[in-house]
């Protein structure tokens, strides 16, 4: 499920930047390697050489790059849109996204064994669980 997010965000990301001319030069791709060569100190040989051998690699430095200006260019064009609301309403607004989020058309497999696993148990006496409570000192 997350790929398929993932692939739609990376699609609009894509297209904004086409739409906004978004470029990413060789320095920028160089200046990004050269990031990832100050993050690993004393392997920088071996980082360098891995980016010449794997063209792929540097491609995915490039995307980052790229994906990094469009979302510099998106919020430098956000407006911020600020309301104020009670706390009431700010929970009602958190609920009805719960069950946004939970009404989709696929199954969660963990919460299918985790009603199988209640029904087992149901049979079995319960003892209440006793909550630890720890003592803070406050200095």
């Amino acid at each position: 499920m997350w790929q398929k997010k993932r692939i739609k965000v990376g699609l609009i990301l894509n297209e904004f930047g086409e739409q906004n001319k978004i470029n990413v030069t060789e320095q920028e791709v160089q200046a990004e390697v050269q990031k990832q060569l100050r993050m690993m100190p004393g392997q920088e040989k071996m980082v360098m050489e891995f980016y010449q051998k794997n063209p792929s690699a540097l491609a995915s430095l490039r995307g980052t790059v790229y994906e990094e200006k469009i979302i510099n260019l998106i919020k430098t064009k956000a407006k911020p849109n600020k309301k104020e609301i009670s706390k009431e309403d700010a929970e009602k607004i958190l609920k009805e996204h719960q069950k946004q989020d939970h009404n989709h058309d696929h199954d969660h497999p963990e919460e299918e064994k985790a009603i199988t696993k209640k029904d087992t148990t149901k049979s079995k006496a319960t003892k209440p669980k006793e909550t630890a409570t720890k003592k803070v000192s406050k200095k």
